[in-house]
C-alpha cells in the first residue's frame, strides 16, 4: 500500500490540536487507510493509540452508541495523551455528541466515514467550528502507477480511463474480477448507503435516474432537465424528487455538480452545472460491451485531478462558447479546455474556438490525449500524459 503523503501532510499539523480530525469521501476510496497510516506515524514516535472500526459488526454491538462510545474510551484515557481513531463513525447513533465529549478529554478524535452527512450544519453547529475536514478521493493516476508498480503491475491511461482509481479495484487480477468488485461496490452505495439509509420507496425509479445520471458523466443538467428525460422513457418522477436524489448522491460523494461562472456576473449561477462521476468506473461499468465513453471520462478525470489539486473548478461561458474549466488557486486563473484529440481540422478548430475573444488575463490551455504539441501564440496545449503528472497548473 502506497503512503498517501497528499493527505496525510494536511492532516499533521493537528495531529495534537483538540479539534476533531474529519476524514471524508467516498465508500472505499482509501480513508480507512489513511487513518490507519496516521496511527502508524503516531505509533512510531510512541504516542497511545486507540482504533475502532464501526464496519465491524463485533465493534458495533460492543459499541452501539455514544454513551457506550464514550464510557470505552474513558477507559484508555490515562496520564498519557491518547489518539482516538473512530472509522466510519456515522454506524454509531448521536456520534456526533461523543465526539463532542471526547474533544473535551485527553485525546485528539480523528473520524472517518463516507457520508457528508459528518459536515452536516446539525453536527457543526454542535462543535462551533471545532472541527477540521479533510476530502479524500480515490486515486489518481500518479497514485495508481505508484500502487501498481509495487505489484509489478502496468496500468496505463487507458486502463484509468476507463476504471478509475478506486485502490481494491487495481488490485484485481482479471477483468472480470474488477468488474465484479465494482458492481458489487456500486450495489454497497446505492442499495445499502442510500436507498436502506433514506428508506426511498420508489427504488426502481432511484436506480434508474441514478443510472443515467452515472453514464452521462459531464454533461449539463438540471433538475427539470433529468425529468423530462425521465418522462420520456416513461419514468414519472417530479423535479423536487429529482433535487432530493440528486443530494442523496452528493452526500455519499458519488457525483460532484460543477456550477456555471458567469463572466458578467462575476459569480457562479447554482440552477445550471455538470455533473460528474467521484471515478469514471462508475460510468463504466454501466455500458454494454465495450463501447467506453472515453470523451466523457477523460474531461471527468482532468476534473478529478484538478480537484486533487486544490484547485476552484467552475464551468466558464464564453458568449454561448463553453469553457470546460475555469480554475482558481491563489489569486491565479486558468481556463482550461479538454478533447480527447483535435488531430481532425472539425476538432482542432471547435476548441480552440471556445477560446475566442479572450484576453490573456487567464492562461489558456488545452489538454488532449494527442502525442503532438498544438501549442499557439495564446493558448498552451498539455498532451494528457504529462498533464496527469504534474503537481500544479
Amino acid at each position: 500500500m502506497i503512503i498517501r503523503e497528499h493527505y496525510i501532510k494536511q492532516i499533521r499539523p493537528f495531529y495534537d490540536s483538540d479539534l476533531v480530525k474529519i476524514i471524508t469521501g467516498v465508500r472505499r476510496c482509501g480513508k480507512s487507510v489513511i487513518l490507519e497510516q496516521v496511527q502508524a506515524e503516531l505509533k512510531a514516535a510512541g504516542k497511545n493509540c486507540l482504533f475502532l472500526d464501526f464496519d465491524l459488526k463485533p465493534v458495533r454491538n460492543k459499541i452501539p452508541d455514544a454513551d457506550s462510545l464514550i464510557e470505552y474510551v474513558n477507559e484508555s484515557i490515562g496520564e498519557e495523551r491518547l489518539y482516538l481513531f473512530l472509522d466510519e463513525i456515522q454506524n454509531v447513533t448521536a456520534w456526533n455528541e461523543a465526539c463532542r465529549t471526547l474533544r473535551l478529554y485527553n485525546c485528539s478524535v480523528f473520524i472517518s466515514g463516507s457520508n457528508s452527512k459528518l459536515l452536516s450544519k446539525e453536527f457543526t453547529k454542535e462543535l462551533s467550528g471545532r472541527y477540521v475536514s479533510f476530502r479524500v478521493r480515490p486515486f489518481v493516476y500518479k497514485e495508481c502507477i505508484e500502487y501498481t508498480k509495487q505489484s509489478g503491475k502496468h496500468y496505463s491511461i487507458t486502463d484509468y480511463l476507463i476504471w478509475g482509481g478506486f485502490p481494491a479495484s487495481l488490485a484485481q487480477e482479471d477483468m472480470d474480477a474488477k468488474k465484479r468488485y465494482l458492481n458489487d461496490l456500486n450495489d454497497t452505495i446505492v442499495y445499502n448507503d442510500l436507498e436502506n439509509r433514506y428508506k426511498i420507496r420508489k427504488r426502481e425509479v432511484f436506480e434508474k435516474i441514478v443510472d443515467y445520471i452515472l453514464i452521462s458523466n459531464a454533461r449539463i443538467f438540471s433538475a427539470k432537465s433529468i425529468a423530462d428525460y425521465m418522462k420520456s422513457q416513461n419514468v414519472s418522477v417530479s423535479v423536487p424528487t429529482v433535487i432530493k436524489y440528486l443530494g442523496y448522491l452528493k452526500e455519499a460523494y458519488v457525483i460532484t455538480d460543477v456550477a456555471l461562472y458567469s463572466p458578467k456576473a462575476k459569480s457562479k449561477l447554482n440552477y445550471y452545472y455538470k455533473l460528474y462521476d467521484e471515478d469514471v468506473s462508475m460510468n463504466s461499468i454501466r455500458v454494454m460491451g465495450t463501447r467506453f465513453d472515453l470523451t466523457h471520462n477523460l474531461e471527468n478525470i482532468i476534473l478529478n485531478e484538478l480537484l486533487f489539486m486544490d484547485y476552484e473548478v467552475s464551468v466558464y461561458d464564453n458568449k454561448g462558447k463553453e469553457i470546460d474549466f475555469r480554475v482558481e488557486k491563489n489569486g491565479k486563473i486558468f481556463l482550461v479546455q479538454v478533447a480527447y484529440s483535435v488531430a481532425e481540422e472539425k476538432a482542432y478548430s471547435r476548441e480552440f474556438a471556445a477560446f475566442a475573444n479572450l484576453d490573456n488575463t487567464a492562461k489558456k490551455i488545452l489538454i488532449t490525449n494527442d502525442d503532438i504539441d498544438y501549442s499557439t501564440s495564446t493558448v498552451y496545449h498539455y498532451k494528457l500524459k504529462d498533464f496527469l503528472m504534474m503537481d500544479e497548473l
